[in-house]
């Protein structure tokens, strides 16, 4: 989950039937430890793999992060949560693409959400009480795993794809707005054969919208297989008139340098981007074996005791009435709502 460049460097006997040749070669290029400050707030440079980008008419970032001890502790400790809460993969994209951009950025993604709900600021009790279907949920009980909103973050959304052309829509309001934000549109490699993208790419593209289309490329849409489903697997090279770039997605290093490097371009102006961003296996980061046993510890402590205080909170009421609240955010509804019910449907 953290860059290669700061990979143990203990013995490597023991890890290199499970490394690929890639992985193998990978390790020479390992930052020398002994150049780490010991201070948790000083600066130092890591220098990214040589293979974290690829780009398509578009410069790569650069390759060195400038970070410090207690920044990659941080992100090590949000993947942690993320994986112990529910969660179990790609989490150093969800953490890497926070960790780069604002709250007052938005961001969208499919139904893959409790990593990125968690980052945007949701509680981990509020995310599993909206799984067990509690009132205090962050949707009240009413959204389930697919559906979690905050007010930079705009779901978790359940039909594939579907949610894409909403992220260009965000992105407009951002334009028409202020200008200043970006919008990170995710999606995954299975919707991302879904006519509605490509729909959105061109009214991004034609209108020179702010965003960023993440695709989180897991190489399976389900049970098959990209190779199967698509017939270019480089999705960064999707857009034609979009500029692109693959990213090494386990890597939170290479993502947080690609969310900074892309935000500045579109913040710049020059129009939306588009991100491959690829998953693969990876072994340990920076901190001490030590160091890393008392955050897991520490994670698991935290984490057992949300869920704990989920599971204690109030159920729904079983009334009928109860199921049409909530369609709107408390607070904004408008003083008159269609739909909801036979009553209330009319022309």
């Amino acid at each position: 989950m953290l860059s290669k460049s700061l990979r143990y460097r203990g013995s490597l006997r023991r890890m290199c039937p499970v490394l690929s040749c890639t992985d193998r070669r990978f390790m020479a290029q390992v930052a020398d430890v002994r150049n780490i400050p010991t201070e948790d707030d000083k600066l130092f440079n890591v220098p990214l793999s040589e293979e974290s980008f690829e780009t398509y008419n578009f410069d790569p970032p650069p390759y060195t992060v400038d970070t410090t001890k207690r920044k990659l502790k941080d992100m090590y400790r949000d993947m942690l949560s993320i994986r112990r809460m529910e969660s179990t993969g790609q989490e150093a994209v969800a953490v890497g693409i926070e960790h780069a951009i604002t709250k007052e950025d938005k961001l969208i993604t499919a139904y893959r959400s409790h990593g990125f709900t968690f980052m945007r600021g949701a509680s981990i009790r509020s995310i599993v009480g909206e799984l067990l279907g509690r009132q205090d949920g962050i949707s009240h009980g009413k959204g389930g795993s697919m559906h979690m909103f905050l007010e930079s973050f705009f779901g978790g959304n359940g039909i594939v794809g579907a949610h894409v052309p909403v992220g260009a829509g965000i992105a407009f309001a951002q334009q028409y707005n202020d200008g200043s934000n970006v919008t990170i549109d995710i999606y995954g490699d299975g919707a991302a054969n879904q006519g509605q993208v490509y729909e959105a790419f061109n009214m991004a593209k034609l209108w020179n919208l702010p965003i960023l289309f993440g695709c989180e490329n897991n190489k399976y849409g389900m049970g098959t297989s990209a190779e199967r489903a698509s017939a270019i697997t480089d999705y960064h090279k999707r857009g034609q008139y979009i500029p692109g770039l693959r990213v090494n997605g386990m890597d939170v290093l290479a993502v947080l340098a690609a969310m900074k490097h892309g935000k500045q371009f579109i913040q710049a102006g020059k129009g939306p981007l588009i991100y491959d961003l690829r998953e693969r296996l990876i072994e340990w980061g920076i901190i001490t074996e030590d160091e890393a046993k008392a955050m897991d510890k520490d994670v698991h402590g935290i984490i057992n005791q949300e869920v704990a205080e989920a599971e204690k909170m109030t159920e729904p009421e079983l009334r009928l009435d109860v199921l049409f609240e909530d369609v709107y955010a408390r607070g904004s509804e408008p003083k008159q709502r269609r739909g909801r019910t036979l009553a209330e449907t009319f022309y």
